[in-house]
């Protein structure tokens, strides 16, 4: 190691310090860049693989106490951006221009809260400064524009090279693009699956989505044409499973998450929505409606991650119908705190999938 203070010897003493779950060198991944020394101030900047990155506090405490341990250094300065790694492509699956990583929120069942935790989510990491789109692919219930505030909300229709183009609606950071924008609100969607598969198409396709880091696909429940539609369409980062801890949902899920990995879709985990009941005057009690503990038994059995488990709580709810999401309405709350790991987790592990 060199003893004179340089950027050579910064980033070797940083060589050591590697990304927690890459489990590889800093250094070697190129996230150490800018190193400036100026009179023993040391300033530098971390790359990270994601603006929603879990670790983000950890990973400069270790760069921090690193660079302190050379000769001569008064202050470490360290800047924290980041590169969304794209997802890797597949050669039978045409990848959407602009969109880095594309993940599906599925259930086996409906009734789970699946679109609560896909709106949640993809708020969630647009709140960590990434670039999010949501794609409701419920085409027969379509409800993620009441729940992200854009139920009055008119999308543009432009006409472009091959066809009609629309332009997503956005708030709370969230691109938005769903059926319930394109039908009166109490007109019913009856499709056969020719129909329903051209409508996804054009959702992927015909959709000025801009560059997006994580775009969310809010599945319909099942193992129908919706999730076939998706994954012979485009590569998917991967997919994640909401059930709640009974024991009919459960086996629902169970269905689902093989109907991903049969088609090769990565399945990052599942989500225990529901997972127990607050009460707003209580608390400090807690009510396991459901169950208790079937999340994390069918994640052992079918050996897959637990992404968490989120509470039942009536401020969810409200937060759903009045469009502020409860990850914005109570960030503070313990089903907010649990959503928000749940969306860090996820962005952790596409990262990880995208450059391993």
């Amino acid at each position: 190691m060199q003893n004179v203070l340089s950027a050579s010897s910064v980033l070797e003493i940083l060589r050591p310090v590697q990304d927690p779950e890459l489990r590889k060198s800093l250094v070697e991944l190129n996230m150490i860049r800018n190193v400036k020394i100026e009179d023993g101030k040391v300033s530098f900047t971390l790359v990270l693989t994601t603006p929603a990155c879990p670790l983000r506090e950890f990973i400069v405490e270790d760069c921090e106490k690193a660079v302190n341990k050379l000769p001569g250094v008064t202050d470490v300065s360290v800047e924290v951006t980041a590169e969304t790694p794209q997802q890797k492509s597949l050669p039978d699956r045409n990848g959407v221009p602009g969109i880095k990583n594309i993940v599906a929120v599925s259930s086996g069942k409906g009734g789970v809260g699946k679109s609560t935790v896909a709106v949640n989510i993809a708020v969630a990491l647009a709140q960590t400064g990434a670039k999010v789109g949501l794609l409701d692919a419920d085409i027969y219930g379509p409800n993620d524009p009441t729940m992200l505030g854009l139920e009055s909300a008119q999308i543009k229709v432009s006409q472009g090279e091959k066809g009609e183009i629309l332009e997503p609606a956005f708030n709370h950071g969230v691109k938005l693009v769903s059926m319930g924008f394109l039908i009166d609100r109490d007109q019913p969607v009856i499709w056969r699956g020719p129909m329903l598969n051209g409508v996804i198409r054009q959702f992927l396709y015909q959709v000025e989505w801009g560059e997006l880091d994580y775009l969310i696909v809010d599945m319909p429940p099942g193992t129908g044409d919706a999730q076939l539609t998706l994954t012979q369409s485009v590569p998917i980062a991967g997919a994640v499973i909401v059930t709640t801890p009974q024991n009919v949902a459960l086996l629902d899920s169970r269905k689902g998450l093989r109907m991903f990995q049969q088609l090769n879709v990565p399945v990052l985990g599942i989500i225990e929505n529901m997972s127990y009941f607050i009460p707003p005057d209580m608390p400090d009690k807690q009510y396991d409606i459901f169950g208790s503990g079937g999340g994390s038994k069918t994640a052992a059995e079918l050996e897959v991650p637990l992404l968490g488990c989120v509470p039942l709580e009536i401020s969810t709810r409200v937060g759903g119908d009045n469009g502020v999401p409860i990850v914005v309405a109570d960030p503070d709350s313990a089903s907010a705190k649990a959503l928000t790991e749940i969306a860090l987790a996820i962005a952790g592990k596409v990262s990880v999938a995208a450059l391993t």
